[in-house]
């Protein structure tokens, strides 16, 4: 799974992008600081089911702190995308093909309204207005691609096969395909579009394969009401509200020994002894925490696996009585698998051949047998018996 950070350019892309991956990258008060995409890892997290079992878990391919399993996810930061992008201003098609591998996007706008749509500093400038743009960008661009090519698929029986081979390497299934052609009420055989259709299809499509969440960024600086006056604009959209620079400070002081903190707590801990100026933003950072409860940036990356992408987690074993590998490690793995998973979609992810010789499961939770079409539940803890 693959989340994209996006946004125009001077929103704060950069900081999050450091905060959630603990990865030091360019940071600027200017636009297009990044140029190519960064890369990282960051955590989604939930309570691990090692608290429900009353048992003490050996993480492998996750974390655990304090009873909180954290799972990596992959995190792109993209170039910032200005208004004609899709027709090459800014990093142009740079941004748009570094962003259609990502599963779902996080989009960073400025709560203060005082950068505009080019990254630069203004009076005033509507975020909502950002993510409008955004969007339309998008749409626009995967409609110049179709349009290039819809000569080669008119009147084809296979539209929607056509669309896909057109679409390969976008990460976009025939399932989407075929629902964006739904709700633009286009048939998919003998394809006759105009090219409205084709940009109302794009449009449709880019809703389905790419949900956004809105990351309302420098919360601390933003005036009164800032927040829920976007929200009411965005009403369709998941918004948070968030300050990556405080995360991204409390990272580097958790990193540097000085304060114990967990990214998505309500508080943190100062180990050493500080300084004046470390003491005056330590404390300025807990008031803002004491009335916020948190920076906002985990829960930008808790909504987008969990809300947009519609995921829970279930823990796979080999032993339903101990819960533990062949090696004895407790509840070692942490899979994310879309809501709906049934088991054999679990035997899969853990390796193809398990899935092909898959006989049964057992919930380790009860002790029963259940079967390959199982429809699992979050916090399922499963044991896959297979021929293979």
């Amino acid at each position: 799974m693959i989340i994209g950070l996006v946004g125009a350019p001077n929103k704060g892309k950069s900081t999050i992008f450091s905060a959630v991956t603990k990865t030091d990258v360019d940071i600027a008060d200017y636009p297009f600081t990044t140029i190519k995409p960064n890369f990282g890892v960051a955590y989604a997290n939930k309570p691990c089911v090692d608290q429900e079992l009353n048992v003490k878990c050996n993480p492998r391919n996750s974390m655990c702190i304090n009873g909180i399993r954290r799972m990596p996810i992959n995190i792109v930061d993209v170039a910032g995308l200005v208004p004609d992008a899709s027709s090459g201003k800014g990093m142009g098609n740079q941004f748009l093909n570094d962003l259609m591998q990502a599963d779902a996007l996080i989009q960073v706008v400025d709560l203060t309204s005082k950068t505009d749509m080019q990254g630069n500093h203004c009076e005033h400038s509507d975020p909502a207005d950002e993510v409008l743009m955004v969007k339309k960008e998008i749409a626009n661009w995967l409609g110049s691609i179709l349009e290039k090519h819809m000569a080669n698929i008119y009147r084809r029986p296979d539209g929607d096969a056509a669309l896909k081979e057109i679409l390969a390497g976008f990460n976009i299934s025939l399932e989407q395909i075929r629902k964006a052609a739904d709700m633009s009420y286009l048939r998919t055989s003998e394809i006759k579009w105009k090219k409205e259709d084709i940009y109302a299809f794009a449009d449709s499509l880019i809703k389905i394969n790419k949900p956004i969440i809105v990351a309302a960024n420098k919360q601390d600086a933003a005036k009164d009401g800032a927040l829920e006056a976007l929200k009411s604009r965005l009403k369709d959209n998941i918004v948070i509200g968030c300050s990556g620079a405080i995360e991204l400070t409390l990272v580097k002081a958790a990193k540097s020994g000085i304060i114990d903190y967990v990214p998505g707590s309500s508080s943190f801990e100062i180990k050493k002894e500080v300084s004046g100026g470390q003491k005056k933003a330590l404390d300025y950072i807990s008031g803002y925490l004491n009335v916020h409860k948190t920076t906002g940036i985990q829960e930008l990356i808790n909504a987008a696996t969990f809300d947009l992408l519609k995921n829970m987690v279930v823990y796979p074993v080999e032993d339903e009585n101990k819960y533990t590998d062949h090696n004895g490690n407790v509840l070692p793995d942490a899979i994310l698998l879309q809501i709906g998973s049934n088991a054999q979609d679990l035997a899969a992810k853990i390796h193809t051949e398990l899935a092909k010789g898959m006989l049964y499961a057992i919930d380790a939770k009860r002790k029963t047998r259940i079967g390959k079409d199982y429809v699992l539940k979050d916090n399922d803890v499963i044991k896959i018996v297979s021929a293979r």
